[in-house]
C-alpha cells in the first residue's frame, strides 16, 4: 500500500515537471520526462510493485536467491578448472591413450597410415623430389613467388 502510494506521487511529480517543462515551450524533453513519470504507475497497476514488495520480505525468497548465488559460484568454479586442467576427463583419457599409441617420428612431414591400412602396401616407396634433390636446389616455387611480387 506504501509502495503504490510513493509510486503515485513520483508519477504525479513527474507529470509536473513535464507541464512546467513544456511552457518553457521544450516539448521533446516534455515528452520525454512525461514517458519516465509513467513508469512508476504503470508498474503499480500491472501489479509488479505488489510481486516485488512480496518477494523481498519472505525469508524464502533470499535463500532461493543465495543458492542461485552458491549455483552460479559452483559452476564458474569448474568451468574456470575445467579450462586450466585441458578439457573433460574424456578428454584427457583420449590424450594419454594416444600418446602411448605408435608415435609420428619428427622428421615426418605426414603420420604413416600403418600396415593394417587400405591400399598402404600398394604403393611404391619411390623417392619423391624433395627427397631426390639437394636441400639448396629446390626453391623454385619460392622464387616464382618472389618474381611475381617483384622482389
Amino acid at each position: 500500500m506504501l509502495a503504490e502510494t510513493i509510486c503515485s506521487a513520483v508519477s504525479a511529480a513527474g507529470l509536473g515537471i513535464a507541464a512546467v517543462t513544456a511552457w518553457r515551450k521544450r516539448f521533446l524533453a516534455a515528452t520525454r520526462i512525461a514517458a519516465y513519470s509513467l513508469v512508476p504507475i504503470a508498474l503499480v497497476l500491472t501489479g509488479i510493485v505488489d510481486w516485488v514488495a512480496g518477494i523481498a520480505f519472505k525469508p524464502s525468497v533470499w535463500l532461493g536467491f543465495g543458492l542461485l548465488a552458491v549455483a552460479w559460484l559452483l559452476f564458474t568454479t569448474t568451468r574456470a578448472i575445467e579450462r586450466r586442467g585441458g578439457g573433460t576427463r574424456k578428454e584427457r583419457r583420449a590424450a594419454a591413450r594416444a600418446a602411448q599409441g605408435e608415435a609420428v617420428a619428427p622428421a615426418a612431414s605426414a603420420p604413416s597410415l600403418g600396415a593394417g591400412a587400405p591400399g598402404s602396401q600398394a604403393r611404391p616407396k619411390a623417392k619423391s623430389r624433395q627427397q631426390s634433390a639437394a636441400p639448396g636446389e629446390d626453391f623454385s616455387d619460392i622464387e616464382a613467388i618472389l618474381k611475381k611480387h617483384g622482389i
